[in-house]
C-alpha cells in the first residue's frame, strides 16, 4: 500500500508537469498561491488585454517556493503568483529568481518590493482574529471577545482556535514572526507554546480558518483581514478584530530564474501591478491593493485602522529554517 500511495504521488506530479511541458510556446505557465477564483479570473483579463494564454498550478507557498527553488535551473513555470516577502527573499537568495523592475513598482511603497527589481508586492495582507459569533456565544457566554492577541491564551479557548500549520503555509509563518517580533525571541516562543495546546486544528491550507470560522466549525480562528472580509460579506456569521501590534505584508509576484518566457512574463509583472488586475483582486477577495489608482473592495478594512508593528521581513526570511524547525520540534 506504501508502494502505490508513492507511484500515486509520483504519478501527480509528473502529471502536473507535463501539462506545462506540452503546451504551446506562447503560453505563460503560473506558480499560483493565491485561491484559484482570483488566479482564473487574473488568467482571463490578461488574456483578454495581452491575447496571451496563461496556464497554472495552484499549490501551497511552501510547496510551490521549493519547486521553483528545485527547478532552477530547468523551470517548469515562468511566474511565482502570491506568497508572502519572506518566502520571495528565501527564493532571491537561491537564485531562484530573476530580477525585474517594472515601470509600474515605481508606484508601488518601497516596503512592498525588492531594491534589486526580484519580487514586487500586489496586494497588501493584514492578520487578525476571526470570530463565529454564534459558536463564541454558545461556547463561552460571559467572556468578551478577544480584542488583543494576548487574549488568545485564555485556558477556556482550548479546542476552539484554529490556526494555520506554519510548515506549510506562510500565513501561519507570518503569525508566527509577529509574535517574536512585537515580544521579543523568549517571550514570543512563551507565547506561542502556550497558545499551541489551545488550537484545535492546523490546516495546511492558509484558506482554511477563515472558512473553518465562517461555517461555524471553530469559534475562534487566526486568519487574513481580508479572508475573513469575504466570509462576512458573503453573508456568514463573522466578526473580524485587528489586535494591535499585528502585521502587515504583501502578496509577491516574481519571475523565474531562466524562465524561456522572459517577454511574457514581464507583461505579466505589469499586468500584475496594473490597477485593473488589483481592483479586479480585491473585488474577488478583498486584498488592499498597492496601486494607488485601483479601487478597493467595499468592506475592507484599511490600513490606516489598523496598528502595525515595524516588521522586518529580512528578519523574518533569516529565521525561517530556525524557526520552522524549533516549532515541528517543540509543537506536537
Amino acid at each position: 500500500m506504501k508502494k502505490l500511495s508513492l507511484r500515486s504521488i509520483i504519478a501527480g506530479t509528473v502529471l502536473a508537469f507535463s501539462l506545462f511541458s506540452c503546451s504551446e510556446k506562447n503560453e505563460l505557465h503560473i506558480y499560483s498561491i493565491i485561491h484559484e477564483e482570483e488566479t482564473q479570473a487574473l488568467c482571463d483579463l490578461f488574456k483578454k488585454q495581452t491575447g496571451i494564454t496563461a496556464t497554472y498550478l495552484r499549490a501551497t507557498t511552501g510547496e510551490l517556493v521549493n519547486r521553483i527553488i528545485a527547478e532552477k535551473d530547468n523551470p517548469k513555470a515562468d511566474i511565482l503568483l502570491g506568497g508572502a516577502t519572506s518566502y520571495h527573499i528565501q527564493a532571491a537568495k537561491a537564485g531562484a529568481l530573476e530580477p525585474y523592475a517594472s515601470p509600474l513598482a515605481e508606484n508601488v511603497p518601497a516596503f512592498a518590493r525588492s531594491e534589486d527589481g526580484s519580487y514586487t508586492g500586489f496586494c497588501v495582507l493584514t492578520l487578525g482574529i476571526g470570530i463565529n459569533q454564534k459558536r463564541y456565544n454558545q461556547k463561552f457566554p460571559g467572556i468578551e471577545v478577544p480584542r488583543t492577541w494576548d487574549d488568545l491564551l485564555n485556558p477556556a479557548y482550548k479546542g476552539e482556535i484554529v490556526l494555520t500549520n506554519p510548515i506549510a503555509s506562510s500565513t501561519a509563518y507570518l503569525f508566527l514572526q509577529d509574535q517574536l517580533q512585537r515580544l521579543g525571541n523568549e517571550k514570543g516562543w512563551e507565547y506561542l507554546l502556550t497558545l499551541a495546546p489551545l488550537v484545535g486544528q492546523f490546516p495546511d491550507s492558509g484558506s482554511a480558518p477563515a472558512k473553518l470560522i465562517g461555517t461555524g466549525e471553530y469559534a475562534l480562528g487566526v486568519s487574513y483581514l481580508h479572508a475573513l472580509a469575504k466570509y462576512k460579506s458573503d453573508g456568514f456569521d463573522v466578526q473580524l478584530v485587528a489586535p494591535p501590534q499585528s502585521v502587515g505584508d504583501v502578496d509577491c509576484i516574481a519571475i523565474t530564474k531562466n524562465t524561456k518566457n522572459l517577454e511574457y512574463a514581464k507583461k505579466f509583472v505589469d499586468f500584475m501591478l496594473s490597477p485593473e488586475a488589483q481592483t479586479l483582486m480585491s473585488s474577488i477577495d478583498f486584498t488592499i491593493p498597492v496601486n494607488p489608482d485601483a479601487t478597493p473592495a467595499k468592506g475592507s478594512i484599511p490600513l490606516s485602522e489598523i496598528d502595525l508593528i515595524d516588521f522586518d521581513t529580512d528578519l523574518a526570511a533569516r529565521e525561517k529554517s530556525s524557526v520552522l524547525e524549533k516549532w515541528s520540534v517543540s509543537v506536537k
